[in-house]
């Protein structure tokens, strides 16, 4: 199949995973987890199930000092990430979290335009534009007051290191699988939540009921390990600017689990942002692809 065709799949696949993140981690919540145990089961769920994988595949585990380092990079990118993110779910609503959030594919385009060179173009900043706008509709006028400063910083810091990730997967030259590489990005992701809990006088807990294992099984399966997996062939094949402006699916995909699962209104105004982002979705996939060669 056309590596571009793929990538953009991939790319609205992950977007979508990845925006079921809410769901997970605000049931988990209310059964009283705290944000530590939360990702340190989603993790490492996530990589038993990968270790399966490839052990299934038998692939090899060894890796060159230089992939080692790209390796370890990512997953400190990736515990950033997914630790801000799931401490500002305390702090503010998620669906304000996830506005917020979605300045990712701008920080992504800033840091491929000044430090990599990559041209923008007209197409791209068009879809820039959409996208955060068909964003900002979804949670117009959400409730709940003024913003909380900590919380907005928590998800600020979740924005930029998601954008690096990116990018990092995307300028790599990590010849392997997507598996082998989100086998070692899940392992510093469990083991950095573990030291988390640690330095921070918290306690790892179970989950308590058999619910709880049902949502800790599909963070580590929907938002973990598919969404990272399509992740890397979509920063491999489209490049980071497009992935990133592709992942607005996320909060349209937290609208519509609001809608479909927790029967919130459908309004006008949702419809228009949902089409801002399509449009914009549209705009990505038609596109020419514009990336060099490395």
């Amino acid at each position: 199949m056309n590596k571009k065709l793929v990538g953009t799949l991939c790319a609205i696949g992950a977007a979508v995973c990845y925006g079921t993140n809410p769901l997970g981690a605000l049931n988990l919540y209310t059964e009283g987890m705290n944000t530590p145990s939360v990702l340190f089961y989603r993790f490492g769920l996530a990589w038993v199930i990968v270790a399966a994988v490839m052990l299934f595949r038998k692939e090899k585990l060894s890796v060159t000092k230089k992939e080692f380092l790209t390796l370890s990079a990512l997953g400190i990118l990736f515990i950033f990430s997914s630790l801000t993110l799931y401490l500002s779910f305390h702090l503010m609503p998620a669906g304000v979290a996830s506005t917020i959030l979605f300045t990712y594919p701008v920080m992504t385009a800033v840091i491929m335009l000044v430090f990599f060179r990559e041209r923008l173009r007209l197409g791209t900043v068009g879809a820039i534009v959409l996208s955060l706008a068909g964003v900002l509709l979804l949670y117009w006028g959400d409730p709940g007051g003024a913003l909380n400063i900590g919380g907005v910083i928590l998800v600020l810091v979740s924005a930029l290191t998601y954008a690096l990730y990116i990018i990092v997967v995307d300028k790599s030259p990590l010849h392997m699988s997507s598996f082998k590489i989100n086998f070692y990005v899940l392992f510093y992701c469990a083991a950095g939540m573990a030291l988390f809990a640690l330095l921070s006088g918290q306690t790892l807990m179970l989950p308590p009921t058999p619910r709880s294992w049902l949502w800790v099984s599909w963070l580590a399966v929907v938002p973990a390990i598919m969404a990272l997996v399509m992740m890397v062939y979509a920063a491999k094949y489209i490049g980071s600017t497009p992935t990133a402006i592709l992942g607005a699916l996320e909060p349209t995909t937290a609208v519509l689990i609001g809608v479909l699962v927790f029967s919130e209104p459908f309004t006008l105004r949702l419809l228009l942002g949902i089409v801002l982002i399509l449009a914009a979705v549209v705009l990505v996939v038609l596109a020419k692809d514009n990336r060099t060669s490395n």
